[in-house]
């Protein structure tokens, strides 16, 4: 029988032997200090939460509308003279923006001029006449028929002097209507019609004028959001302010919020079945003429209280299969699991609804390795207490 001749150990196989019995001693060292932290306490950030009545506000997509914007439209039928205004510029109310051809208005005032002069003429004849005839009828000089001639040329042409004067004042209105004002003051939009037009009442748009201050700004709520509202309202997770004044602020495209605030002034009463919403809208003044009709904005809804509300930072909920929940320190320094139920956000943190209690104290920072019963050692801002 031959027996195998033992293998020489090289140098690499020296090398290979010396590195797995470091790796072993590395990895027996790291587990004993793993146990030994574990024993001593994992290392968390924690903070007592505190039941408070807590500010809420709501933000939705805005678009700006003018509170009153005017269609300027000619009134007489004619030839456009002279735009005067400057498009897109604000005018004053009262302000000249359009000038029509006046000759043909003005020739109808002098013809009615002349027409008044002529019955107020005939007028005066038929009134002396019916002086006159009066006495001599009284003393039979002449007949009854005589007098009732008179007294009746004597009415008509006080009627005809009457309507010589509606006929003029007719004439001027309409020679007025001549020079086209803007009733409010606001911005102009672009003309419609150019100078030389002939303009009849089918075409006779010629700008617009939007008043800017107050501005409108409407958004809308879905059906949901509004029983939502109601709810939270009728089982006391929200009191809105004393008789529904909210504040709206308005935030600009680019992030900064408007300088001056809105009050809701009306409330769409019914439900818009094209868009399933109903419209909301706020008024907001604006005397440097910011904000223009039609611009997208978010309207920021403030007022709204929560009453004695649990809010903690969001990295402190985790999510499992069966839900929410946050770990809570005991008595005894250790993690309880604690499902949770969440709310709205407010900014970076959560409202939490159910779960959790005044006085509790919550991980915030280190309950990713943790399990339940583990001993933890909160640092030194335990007492830290949930941003307002």
């Amino acid at each position: 029988m031959v027996l195998p001749k033992p293998k020489i150990m090289t140098k690499r196989h020296l090398l290979l032997l010396t590195l797995l019995i470091t790796i072993l001693s590395a990895c027996s060292t790291t587990k004993n200090e793993a146990k030994d932290n574990k024993a001593e306490g994992i290392p968390v950030t924690a903070i007592i939460v505190e039941a408070k009545d807590i500010p809420v506000s709501f933000e939705y997509v805005a678009q700006t509308q003018s509170s009153h914007l005017v269609n300027i439209q000619a009134r007489v039928t004619g030839f456009l003279d002279k735009r005067i205004y400057t498009e897109g510029e604000i005018v004053k109310k009262d302000q000249i923006l359009f000038l029509m051809d006046k000759k043909p208005f003005q020739t109808q005032v002098d013809a009615s001029q002349a027409a008044l002069a002529r019955q107020k003429a005939a007028f005066e004849t038929a009134s002396l006449n019916l002086a006159r005839v009066k006495p001599l009828a009284d003393l039979n000089a002449l007949s009854q028929k005589d007098l009732d001639d008179a007294r009746g040329n004597y009415e008509t042409s006080a009627a005809s002097v009457e309507q010589a004067k509606a006929q003029l004042e007719t004439a001027l209105l309409n020679l007025s209507y001549c020079t086209i004002t803007s009733p409010i003051e606001g911005i102009t939009s672009a003309a419609l019609q150019q100078e030389g037009t002939y303009l009849n009442l089918t075409d006779s748009q010629l700008t617009t004028v939007s008043k800017l201050s107050p501005i409108w700004v409407n958004f809308s709520l879905s059906e949901n959001q509004i029983q939502t509202y109601y709810d939270q309202i009728k089982s006391g997770e929200l009191v809105p302010p004393k008789n529904d004044e909210y504040e709206v602020k308005v935030i600009q495209g680019n992030g900064n919020v408007f300088p001056y605030t809105g009050k809701i002034t009306f409330t769409e009463p019914y439900f818009n079945p094209q868009t399933g919403t109903f419209l909301i809208r706020a008024s907001v003044d604006n005397p440097k003429a910011l904000l223009r009709p039609n611009q997208f904005v978010r309207a920021k809804v403030e007022g709204a209280i929560r009453p004695h509300a649990i809010l903690i930072p969001q990295r402190a909920v985790q999510q499992s299969a069966k839900g929410f929940f946050v770990w809570v320190v005991n008595d005894e320094n250790k993690a309880d699991f604690r499902p949770v139920k969440v709310g709205d956000w407010k900014g970076t943190d959560w409202f939490i609804t159910e779960g959790l209690t005044s006085g509790e104290k919550v991980i915030v920072d280190g309950g990713i390795r943790l399990h339940a019963g583990d001993k933890v050692v909160v640092s030194e801002n335990e007492n830290q207490q949930v941003p307002k």
